[in-house]
Order: C-alpha cells, then structure tokens, then sequence
C-alpha cells in the first residue's frame, strides 16, 4: 500500500469515486423536489406522496440482502454501475412523462419503484467500496469527506431543481440525465479498490452473515437501529410540499428552499466536523444529536413563517449529519471486510426504512390527523427514542474514542 497523504483526496481512485457521487447525488436531489410537487399537484393528496416513497423502499426488503452479498462476490465498481445505469432509465422517464404532460400519479410510483431497485442492487457495494480507496488511518476523513460532498449536493441540488423546475419542468430532468452521465463516466475510470473476497457457492447462512454480525455486536445495532426509529418517526421530507403549498405559500421555489435548508444545515456540521472531530465522548453526542433532531422537527411543525421553519430545519439537518457520521463511522470500524457488503446492505435496508417508509409513515399520519400534528408528535416520539435507547444500549452509550473500535471477529455458521 502507498504511503498515507494527508489528505484523502490526494488518492485517484478516491477522489473519481467522490465526485461520481456528488454528480449522481445532485442529479437525484434535483429530481425529487420536482417529484414532490408534480405528484403532490395532481390530487393534492398526502397520501399520493407517501405512496411515492413506499414504492421507492419496496424493493429494498426483497434484493439488499442478496445484493450485500453480491458486493462481497463480484467487484464492487460493476454494482455501482449498474446502479448508475438505472437512474438514468428513472430519470429519461421522468422527462418523458414531463414533456408528456401525463395527469396521472402511477408513472411517478413505477419509476419511483425501479429507482429503488437501482438503489437496493448498488448501494451496499457503493458503501463497501470506499475504505478499500483510501489507507486505514484516512478512512474517517474520506468519510467526512463523502458526507460533505453528499450535503453539498443536497444543498444545491433542491434549490437548483426548484428554479429550473419553475423555469420549466423537463429541464430538471435534462440535467439530472447529463450529470448521470458523468458519474458513470468517473466510474468507469476507477481501477483500484478490493476486490471479491468472498468465493465458493452461496447459502442462506452467507447472506445472512450481516445480520448475524449486527445482532451480536451492540454498538453498532444500537446506533443503526437508533437512527431507524429517529428518523421513521421524526422526519418530514415527505411533507415539505404541503407546508410549502398550503401552510407557508411560498410556491415551488420556496419548496426547493425548505429542501435545501436541512442539508445546508449538515453541510455547516460537516464543515466542523472535518475540521474538528468528535473525538471523545462519541456515544453521548450520538444520543444527544438524535434529541436534537427531535426538538428540531417539533419547532419546524409549529413555526407558521419562512425564515424560522428553514432555521428548525437546517438545525435538524446539522443533528442528523452528525448522527450519520458518527453511525457511518462505526459501522466500518468494526465490519471486517469480508463482510462489509452485506452489513452495508443491512443498514441500507434500516436508513431506507426509515426514510422512505419514514416518509410513508408521514403521508399516512398527515391523512389522518393533519401534517402538523404529524410533525409536532413525530418530534416528540424522537426524543422519547433517544432517551429509550440509552437505556436499551448502555455499550453504545460508552463509546468514547472512535478511533478505539476495531473489527469484531466473525463467528461461523
């Protein structure tokens, strides 16, 4: 191996990997913030925008697994790839069903679906490809590194996507498809990485390994399912478009605004954690921030202006960068490689729960009680999960250095 630079970036194979994912990042967030005004617009119905997202995880349950262990097979660039062709189909139909003016919800639910498979197939290997670019003692700085490459993108991607979508529709999609294409471009151009390690034929007990190393090790189930409940419980992306139409009337630009203010919000946090790391302490800050967000979100759902529903989110966004972090951190820290694809896929199955099904959970609370209710209450069930889950997991509690943890040894059958 080369000698460690102090930078992460300095390494080839990293910094291609970095910018394929800040390329395809942007091109999603731009998509979904003309997705969620566009479905949201045809019936103006919550539920419309929770089924959007339900069809999005769907897949998840049924191909990461087996996709984890996929990634622990085959090189992980072609995963990632294929991940890549994908979206691109999603977004040429999305421009087509634009351009076609189709008044009707169920083109934007199959292809919400299809981006899931694409999700589900090359995510995990994604994730399991990065700490095989750069030296060990690099990997938490590529890790922050990634997060504010990913926050940057969701900064300026909603934004980006609510003014062209207000210049007009099917230019999101125009561009969104020519920053896809870079990305598979910069993808196609990395040579390093690991390769397969594992080999022989496969059996129900191999895909499951990551679950079993998940359940055994309570540091990491402990913060993995933390952020779950969190977040299934205490996010609102979901129903941005409804406080942006019917509570706050600020229009689609004004939408992309309120999408762009939580990840403005992680990008600031990410900024201070690579400059200032969180190095001790780390499993009370990681309780702390997941309260954090829950405040957060209780503020957002009863703020009836602007300026102080963009401040709660962009608070709630700097909590959650910092919980991911410190989550995404750890899972690598103690995952052998070998099983790295498949404790990715797992946790994939856990972030997607909680986001798209979170989101689901939203729409279908908003039907039923009113979205600010379902704001407010989902805010206080999140800190009610933070204070819980001290109790539950008192190892994760006493995480203090990270730079402590190690791979845990993998245990047959």
């Amino acid at each position: 191996m080369s000698e460690p630079s102090g930078s992460p970036l300095r390494h080839r194979e990293f910094a291609l990997y970095l910018a394929a994912q800040v390329c395809e990042s942007f091109a999603l967030s731009m998509a979904t913030v003309a997705i969620g005004w566009q479905v949201y617009s045809v019936r103006e119905s919550p539920l419309d925008l929770a089924l959007v997202a339900l069809a999005e995880f769907l897949p998840l349950p049924l191909l990461a697994l087996p996709a984890g262990h996929l990634a622990d097979r085959v090189p992980r660039r072609h995963l990632l790839l294929l991940m890549i062709l994908l979206d691109l189909a999603v977004l040429s139909g999305l421009l087509a069903v634009t351009a076609a003016g189709v008044p009707q919800v169920w083109p934007f639910f199959a292809l919400a679906f299809a981006q899931g498979v694409g999700s589900a197939l090359g995510a995990p290997a994604g994730r399991a490809l990065l700490p095989s670019l750069v030296p060990q003692d690099l990997l938490v700085s590529a890790l922050a590194q990634r997060s504010i490459g990913l926050q940057l993108t969701v900064v300026a991607g909603p934004a980006a996507g609510g003014i062209l979508f207000a210049i007009q529709g099917e230019l999101v999609y125009a561009v969104g498809i020519a920053l896809a294409v870079v990305a598979l471009v910069l993808v196609l151009s990395i040579r390093a990485g690991r390769m397969p390690v594992s080999d022989g034929t496969a059996d129900v007990g191999d895909v499951l390994a990551g679950i079993r190393l998940i359940r055994r090790t309570r540091v990491l189930f402990g913060a993995i399912s933390l952020d779950l409940f969190a977040v299934l419980l205490g996010g609102a992306v979901a129903l941005l478009p409804i406080f942006a139409k019917d509570i706050l009337e600020v229009g689609p630009t004004g939408l992309g605004l309120l999408r762009a203010s939580a990840p403005a919000g992680a990008f600031a946090a990410a900024l201070v954690i690579a400059r200032r790391p969180i190095r001790r302490r780390a499993g009370p800050v990681l309780y702390t921030v997941v309260a954090g967000f829950g405040v957060s979100m209780v503020a957002f759902g009863l703020s009836r202006t602007m300026w102080l529903s963009m401040v709660a989110l962009a608070f709630a966004g700097a909590f959650d960068l910092v919980s991911m972090v410190l989550r995404a951190t750890i899972l690598p820290l103690v995952t052998p490689d070998e099983l790295r694809g498949r404790v990715n896929a797992v946790e994939m199955v856990f972030i997607s729960a909680s986001n798209e099904l979170g989101a689901f959970e939203s729409g279908v609370a908003a039907t039923l009680i009113g979205a600010v209710p379902a704001v407010v209450l989902g805010g206080i069930a999140t800190v009610a999960i933070a204070v819980v889950w001290w109790r539950l997991f008192p190892e994760l509690a006493r995480v203090d250095r990270l730079d402590d943890l190690r791979p845990v040894s993998v245990a047959p059958g």
